[in-house]
C-alpha cells in the first residue's frame, strides 16, 4: 500500500489555502498519465511559495488545479474556507473572478486597452462600479510604479511594464490568493530582476498570499519557502 504523502503547511498563519490529496491524470495513447499523485498542501495568509520542478513535472497542472482552471480526478481544494471543487461551474466562474489573482508568462493585456482599462477589466466584470473600478486600478497600477503610465497601450510599454500591469490586474480585486506561472519567464535580466522585488515588496506590504510557479532560483530565494513537485508530490526542496 503506498504511503501517503505528508502535508506540506506553508506560513504560520491561518491557511488561506487548503489543498488534500489531489490527483490529476491525462489519456495518453498508452493509457491514463499520472501527474499528480496526492498533493496536499496548506498556504498561510501573506506567504509566498514558490513551487519548482523539471519541465514536465506537472507544475502548470498544480497551479490549474489550484486555481479552478483545472478540476482534480480526486481530491479538495479549499481557498479562503470555500470549497472549490464543491461549487457549481457557475459559482467557481465567480469565485474565480475575485478570488483569486493569476500572473502569466505571457501578460494577455488586451492590446487596445490603456494600461488602467486593463487592470479594471476584472472589476468591471464583476460589476463593479467604473468610477470605483478606476480608483482602484489607479491605486494598485501606484503601488505598482506605474502611475506615470496608465494612459498607455501594451504596445507602448516595456516587456517589464506590461509585466507590472499584469501584477496589478491580478491584484485589483484583492484576492484571497495569487497564482503565477513563471511570471518572469519572458523577460530579460534586469526587468525579471524588477518584477521579483515587486511580487516581494507587495506581498508582504499588502499582506497577499503568492503561489509561484518558477524555474528561477532567484524569484525561489525571495519565497517564504520552496518545495519541488516530483512523481506527482511536493516535497520540500533540497
Amino acid at each position: 500500500m503506498m504511503q501517503r504523502a505528508r502535508t506540506e503547511s506553508v506560513g504560520g498563519s491561518q491557511p488561506v489555502l487548503v489543498a488534500r490529496d489531489l490527483h490529476k491524470s491525462y489519456r495518453s495513447p498508452t493509457g491514463p498519465l499520472p501527474v499528480l499523485t496526492g498533493v496536499d498542501l496548506e498556504v498561510g495568509r501573506g506567504t509566498i511559495l514558490a513551487i519548482m520542478g523539471a519541465s514536465g513535472a506537472g507544475k502548470s497542472t498544480l497551479l490549474n488545479v489550484l486555481g479552478t482552471l483545472d478540476r482534480p480526478d480526486r481530491g479538495s481544494v479549499e481557498v479562503g474556507g470555500r470549497r472549490l471543487d464543491a461549487m457549481s461551474a457557475s459559482e467557481v466562474s465567480a469565485f474565480r473572478a475575485t478570488g483569486l489573482g493569476f500572473i502569466f508568462q505571457f501578460h494577455h493585456l488586451l492590446p487596445e486597452f490603456t494600461a488602467e482599462e486593463n487592470v479594471m477589466m476584472p472589476l468591471l466584470l464583476a460589476g463593479e462600479n467604473p468610477i470605483t473600478s478606476r480608483e482602484r486600478a489607479r491605486d494598485v497600477l501606484r503601488a505598482t510604479g506605474l502611475d506615470s503610465r496608465w494612459t498607455h497601450r501594451p504596445s507602448e510599454l516595456s516587456g517589464g511594464e506590461a509585466q507590472r500591469v499584469a501584477v496589478a490586474r491580478a491584484l485589483v480585486s484583492r484576492p484571497e490568493l495569487v497564482l503565477a506561472d513563471e511570471p518572469s519567464g519572458n523577460l530579460d535580466p534586469a526587468a525579471a530582476h524588477a518584477l521579483h522585488a515587486l511580487v516581494s515588496t507587495l506581498a508582504r506590504e499588502r499582506h497577499q498570499t503568492f503561489i509561484v510557479v518558477t524555474h528561477n532560483d532567484r524569484l525561489a530565494a525571495l519565497a517564504d519557502r520552496v518545495l519541488r513537485l516530483e512523481y506527482g508530490r511536493l516535497v520540500p526542496a533540497g
